[in-house]
């Protein structure tokens, strides 16, 4: 059994937390606003260093928001960008359950 701070989501996307999820995108997610919440993950990915791993992890999800909304091509960028560096990192590539789990979770950023 998970341990209970940790949800399955947590698990699967190799990540002990989901604080490097930022709240406010992933309840909107959530709640049915996608491009909102692209905007609010865009907004965070850009307050990383470019090319970091949180860059990419956030990058990722900004990416699979796009698709959502069928912004496939813009989506299909961002993943190739981050994709690419979660890989030579070593990094599980998150997907869009982080964000029904972070939203899920409640918990405040850290």
């Amino acid at each position: 059994m998970a341990d209970p701070d940790l949800s399955g989501a947590d698990l699967l996307a190799g990540q002990g937390s989901l604080d490097w999820v930022p709240l406010d995108a992933a309840r909107a997610f959530a709640d049915g606003d996608e491009r909102w919440a692209a905007v609010l993950l865009a907004r965070a990915r850009d307050a990383q260093p470019a090319g970091s791993v949180a860059w990419a992890r956030l990058e990722r999800l900004h990416g699979l928001s796009l698709i959502h909304v069928q912004r496939e091509v813009e989506g299909t960028f961002a993943l190739e960008r981050s994709d690419a560096l979660l890989d030579a990192a070593g990094v599980t590539r998150p997907d869009l359950e982080v964000l029904e789990a972070r939203a899920a979770s409640g918990a405040r950023e850290r």
